[in-house]
């Protein structure tokens, strides 16, 4: 490799420099500490896992975006995590084993195959929060007002939820008899919304009459009345799907009391983690900004391979998605003015910089030149804007501009 390529990183990997590194250091402290007044305790599983346990029931759809590794001492198959949700469940379910409702939060790296619509790269700083152990929908409006807290934190303002249900379209498929092949198909061509090429799966089916209009249309069947036109175009579906549709029914009602101010649209035929969720699927989108910026959903039985299938609901996002979104956290990327102090073992000089720093300031410390080719290391060229000169009352700051 030639040497001036060797400050290259990989496609989508990136680096975080100061001050915004900085930023996102003080976002994750913040977002923790809100996730910890809301009662989420905080766990940190591995980066590197066995294969299985990562790839484990419903989290078969993460093979594609997992890196994959020969343990040298076990032989085994490891994995570099490409979401955190499915180590989570397995704390909840092995390690906790707690018989109530649990909350649980995680940060990390986690790192992808490929970049994806969600985060935009290859190596996302993922956060999120789970609810374990309870299956009603005061459980899902939380995880979906903890999101709206969350960006708030971030300084993400007029955000909206786009919600679906997972099943809706596995109880259609189930009414259809579809083979494995034939619901992967249409699955794909429903989440391109690729109507023509939907309709000539369904005739190739050979489905009844009854349910290849209903699957011709769950394509169409977003925006704000889609709920309201489900009634009519889902009536001869089974009794799962109309359970799935009035699930999403209760969820809006009881969010447009939560969440009063936040836009709420629909899409039935979104299917976001299809086979890695199992109810309501959400995400949360900013205007301008044409990815999700936070998702989640519902997933039962992702702790079964664990041995304890609890219900659980949660979300997570990308905090340097966050971090690029965040319009008041701009102000915080501007660096902290410091303060320069000379090198010198002084007593008095040690003590007023220790009490400086523990006030919160920056205080730098000027270093002896190595040599004299060295360059000046200048309260300016330091970047401090103050600086601690010894006066007859001891030292004392003083601005740079003072005489």
């Amino acid at each position: 490799m030639m040497d001036e390529e060797r400050w290259l990183l990989p496609t989508g990997i990136e680096e975080i420099l100061p001050p915004q590194a900085q930023v996102l250091e003080s976002l994750r402290r913040d977002l923790l500490d809100l996730y910890r007044g809301w009662g989420y305790e905080l766990v940190i599983p591995p980066f590197i896992d066995y294969l299985e346990s990562l790839l484990t029931g419903t989290g078969q759809d993460l093979d594609l975006q997992t890196f994959k590794l020969t343990d040298q001492l076990s032989g085994r198959m490891l994995g570099v995590r490409a979401d955190m949700t499915p180590q989570v469940a397995r704390i909840d379910a092995h390690h906790l084993r707690r018989d109530t409702p649990t909350r649980l939060c995680y940060l990390g790296t986690v790192l992808h195959t490929r970049a994806d619509g969600f985060a935009g790269t290859r190596s996302p700083y993922q956060i999120g929060a789970e609810i374990f152990g309870h299956a009603g929908i005061e459980s899902e409006v939380e995880i979906l007002r903890l999101i709206s807290a969350t960006l708030s934190a971030a300084g993400i303002s007029g955000c909206y939820l786009d919600l679906g249900h997972v099943g809706i379209f596995r109880g259609l498929a189930r009414q259809a008899v579809l083979t494995a092949h034939q619901e992967h198909a249409l699955f794909d061509a429903l989440q391109r919304k690729a109507i023509p090429e939907i309709e000539t799966l369904v005739a190739d089916c050979g489905l009844t009459a009854a349910v290849a209009d209903m699957l011709i249309a769950l394509a169409d069947l977003n925006g704000d009345d889609a709920l309201t036109r489900a009634a009519t175009v889902l009536r001869l579906a089974e009794p799962a799907v109309q359970e799935a549709v009035d699930d999403l029914r209760r969820l809006a009602a009881a969010l447009h009391d939560w969440l009063p101010d936040v836009s709420i649209h629909y899409d039935l035929a979104e299917l976001r983690g299809y086979r890695y969720k199992t109810g309501a699927v959400f995400a949360a989108f900013v205007p301008g900004w044409g990815l999700e910026i936070a998702r989640g959903g519902r997933y039962d039985d992702i702790g079964r391979v664990f041995g304890r299938a609890r219900p659980a609901v949660g979300f997570s996002s990308d905090l340097k998605g966050l971090l690029r979104l965040g319009t008041q956290l701009a102000s915080r990327a501007a660096e902290t003015p410091a303060i320069y102090a000379p090198w010198s073992s002084d007593p008095a000089l040690l003590t007023q910089i220790q009490r400086l720093r523990q006030a919160g300031e920056r205080v730098i410390t000027a270093l002896p030149a190595g040599d004299a080719a060295a360059p000046q290391q200048t309260p300016r060229a330091l970047r401090c804007d103050r600086h601690l000169v010894q006066g007859a009352g001891g030292w004392e700051i003083q601005a740079l501009d003072e005489v």
